[in-house]
């Protein structure tokens, strides 16, 4: 291996371990700064350390310590230049250093630090003083450590205009002196709405990487279960936190089924309903089955988590009720006006009235600006296509999907399909 090949792998190793830690990092050093924004400013600090020295030092044993220790050292350096004007920065300085000199066990700090304070971070976040669009925007840059492209093809917006929002909102954060705290009463009802978006946005990028070289991130799909079921605990009475926690639930339970031994995706269709996890598919019936109970029926997310539970009672791929599906999809886009849910309505339609029909809904999105750049549009229409016998169209259709597609597993899965098109084509 070259000294290219070692410094690359490295440098993905630091990544891929960013990743997993960011949410740590954040959560603790807000709690010990009384200050969000700052701490995702360490946090950012102690990557770009550890880009620096550990292509040079290598790998620690254990590299979430080392980035908990280097982001408290900055921390203090931080506040030291400062000169503790403030009395409340005088007490988090003692406390800091008394716990450096203690020679704390920073792995058992990490993992105190993911109880209810990433719960905490998140509302903190999604305070009434930001907008909604920024509530979503900052707590996935600071607990998913998405980048500002990948929460803008989030939310189908330019790169710009996420990135304007972050500052906004971070600048909102560091003059209001917002406390880091879980509310409770009538605030918790206030930010509810934005969490819940913000923990479904957390679950989604888990469910299917924005980018990257695996389609899956399962522990963001388990912190948001986790923050899921905790939720439903704080808010009992709220029929779309357990709308929420039904969906991810019932979509959960396929990921067994969704890869295969090489972790290529495996389409819902041709999924080996088997390893469908039963257990996680009741527990998502029983949250279903609350959320109407509640009078949330109609709820955004129980109307999804009925779609979704379409699939998962269907024993075989042929007994989906694609028409109750498709029904559903109408229902939600009459509450809830998104191009994305007409594209999802146009396979349900596709699937239950023919491919003509499904074809009609995504032709009417293809000028739509939102989905310029959603490589799922040309995948749809790709699939459409090829059902219609429009072999060489579809194979376009797969190859500009792919060119659109910023995750590795799927850009591959997408020209698979391009080739099979083609081929198909030609004979």
């Amino acid at each position: 291996m070259t000294a290219a090949d070692i410094h690359h792998t490295i440098r993905h190793t630091i990544l891929a371990v960013w990743r997993i830690e960011q949410p740590r990092l954040i959560t603790g050093l807000s709690r010990m700064l009384r200050d969000v924004p700052l701490a995702e400013d360490l946090t950012q600090e102690a990557l770009l350390a550890a880009l620096e020295h550990w292509p040079v030092t290598g790998v620690p044993e254990k590299p979430g310590a080392w980035l908990m220790a280097t982001a408290k050292r900055r921390a203090l350096d931080h506040l030291r230049r400062r000169r503790m004007l403030a009395r409340k920065h005088e007490m988090v300085i003692r406390d800091m250093e008394q716990e450096q000199q203690a020679m704390p066990d920073f792995d058992s700090a990490l993992d105190d630090d993911i109880g209810d304070e990433l719960l905490r971070l998140i509302f903190t976040a999604c305070h009434p003083l930001l907008s909604r669009e920024a509530r979503a925007a900052l707590a996935l840059r600071m607990v998913c450590g998405l980048t500002t492209e990948e929460i803008a093809r989030a939310f189908l917006l330019p790169d710009a205009t996420i990135s304007q929002r972050i500052v906004r909102a971070k600048r909102t954060l560091s003059e209001s002196g917002l406390a880091y705290e879980t509310p409770h009463g009538d605030e918790l009802a206030e930010r509810l709405a934005s969490v819940l978006e913000v923990v479904y946005l957390i679950f989604n990028e888990g469910y299917t990487a924005a980018r990257g070289e695996h389609w899956l991130r399962p522990q963001l799909c388990q912190e948001a279960l986790r923050i899921g079921r905790v939720l439903t605990s704080i808010a009992p009475h709220e029929p779309e936190a357990h709308g929420l926690l039904a969906l991810m639930e019932l979509n959960a339970s396929r990921t067994a089924a969704r890869t295969d031994a090489a972790g290529e995706p495996i389409l819902m269709l041709d999924q080996n309903r088997s390893l469908w996890d039963q257990l996680q598919i009741r527990r998502g019936m029983q949250a279903l089955a609350r959320a109407r109970e509640l009078g949330g029926a109609s709820g955004i997310y129980a109307l999804q988590a009925a779609i979704v539970a379409c699939h998962a009672q269907a024993t075989t791929a042929d007994e989906t009720d694609w028409r109750r599906i498709s029904g559903l999809y109408a229902e939600l886009s009459q509450i809830m006006r998104s191009p994305i849910i007409e594209l999802n309505r146009a396979v349900a339609v596709g699937m239950a009235e023919g491919p003509e029909a499904g074809l009609q809904i995504v032709d009417r999105l293809v000028h739509e600006p939102a989905l310029k750049a959603y490589h799922l549009l040309p995948s749809v229409r790709g699939d459409l296509l090829r059902k219609l016998g429009r072999c060489e169209e579809a194979r376009a259709a797969f190859d500009a999907a792919a060119e659109l597609a910023r995750n590795k597993r799927e850009h591959d899965l997408l020209k698979r399909r391009a080739a099979e098109a083609a081929s198909a084509a030609s004979s």
